[in-house]
């Protein structure tokens, strides 16, 4: 199977954690997109969505689906989106779409979250995808400085504006052996608005798309 098709297949497998009558988390990129044809032909049945980019909030729209605001809602019963990178622990690396800070707050905000990846997204060791973080422009240099005193080498994403403002820098040559300290140090840095490391909130259930099929990690 070619990499889309096991990123359909993934998409298409977290349906059925679906629920009637429930407003569902909503990721974004390549495979979350997949997830977003699939929960179109259930649209009737669902309130509608939490979306964590503009670019899903559109996909969503196209499909009908009601697009609620984060804040009109006290919980979501799941998120589902994928990652970039997923150790065994479900500890993630995200923020390759630049949507970072909207996915960490509606994985924040939701009781299970779902990560649908195909199997080369599974390391070890995270931190072989470069490490994306989410910057006030004005502390752009400052920060840059202070990641690579973590041993880091940041590297400003060019022409990239998050939906919120902000800039990216990705973070090259880290072995993240701790991610759940490095989360925490690097969200300690003034201007960081958040970093890509879902170390602190993992993936509750993983759906990994392979040749012998979906694998379901819980």
């Amino acid at each position: 199977m070619t990499q889309d098709e096991l990123k359909k297949a993934v998409g298409w497998a977290a349906l059925e954690y679906v629920k009637p009558d429930t407003i569902v988390g909503v990721g974004t990129g390549s495979t979350a997109s997949h997830f977003i044809d699939a929960l179109a032909t259930m649209k009737g049945k669902i309130e509608g969505a939490v979306s964590s980019s503009e670019a899903s909030t559109a996909k969503l729209k196209s499909y009908g689906i009601p697009v609620f605001d984060c804040n009109e809602v006290d919980t979501l019963d799941i998120y589902v989106d994928g990652a970039d990178e997923i150790n065994h622990q479900m500890q993630m690396i995200k923020g390759g779409g630049a949507a970072l800070t909207r996915e960490k707050i509606i994985a924040g905000v939701a009781k299970t979250f779902i990560c649908i990846v195909d199997g080369s997204k599974q390391v070890d060791i995270l931190g072989k995808f470069p490490l994306p973080i989410e910057v006030i422009p004005m502390a752009r240099s400052y920060v840059a400085r202070e990641l690579v005193k973590l041993g880091g080498l940041p590297e400003y994403r060019e022409n990239v504006v998050t939906d919120n403002g902000n800039v990216i820098l990705d973070i090259y040559n880290l072995n993240i052996l701790d991610p759940i300290a490095l989360e925490n140090k690097i969200n300690g840095i003034p201007g960081v608005v958040t970093v890509g490391l879902f170390a602190n909130r993992g993936a509750d259930i993983v759906l990994m798309g392979t040749d012998n099929g979906v694998k379901t990690i819980k």
